[in-house]
């Protein structure tokens, strides 16, 4: 069977469309070697960080605390972090993945107990109740993840390129 994403490659085994957002594309093969629900699991959070991270690029072009004072590109800024700054940050989100995943963290246990990947239980709002909304918004997550990891890495090279942010970048043209 051939990909949706590529049509001249062998659509993988293990992707058979059943994950929001599988369209079969995986040229390098790794879901023939590691467990699909811990792929997507990471794609979860790395999307999840990353669409933090470009409101983040976005918002410290106008909001500075007024403790700090920003530097001329974010890049800047994590140098003037002190050391015992960035570790408390380091052991923090080290301690939130423990927590998350229940001291879980090998594709072998993580999911021993049956949770679906990128599911750590939170759902104040009560989303997950309609099926077909919860299916939808899976969908959403994983293509809006996708395309806040390009659009993050665009942004930090523009940074190390130009030295100017987004907004900045457009706005003096």
């Amino acid at each position: 069977m051939q990909e949706n994403a590529v049509p001249f490659l062998e659509r993988p085994p293990a992707l058979d469309g059943s994950l929001a957002g599988d369209v079969g594309f995986d040229p390098v093969g790794f879901s023939n070697y590691f467990d699909l629900r811990w792929l997507r699991e990471a794609e979860l959070k790395h999307g999840r960080v990353c669409m933090l991270g470009v409101t983040g690029l976005l918002v410290q072009e106008f909001v500075t605390l007024p403790q700090f004072s920003n530097g001329k590109t974010p890049v800047d800024d994590f140098f003037v972090v002190p050391s015992a700054g960035l570790w408390q940050v380091f052991f923090t989100i080290g301690a939130v993945e423990f927590f998350s995943n229940g001291f879980k963290l090998t594709p072998g246990d993580m999911f021993s107990e049956g949770r679906d990947a990128g599911d750590l239980g939170f759902d104040p709002l009560g989303c997950g109740k309609n099926p077909d909304a919860l299916a939808r918004r899976r969908l959403v997550e994983v293509k809006n993840g996708r395309l806040a990891m390009i659009g993050f890495s665009g942004m930090v090279h523009h940074y190390f390129i130009t030295g100017k942010g987004p907004i900045e970048l457009i706005v003096s043209r």
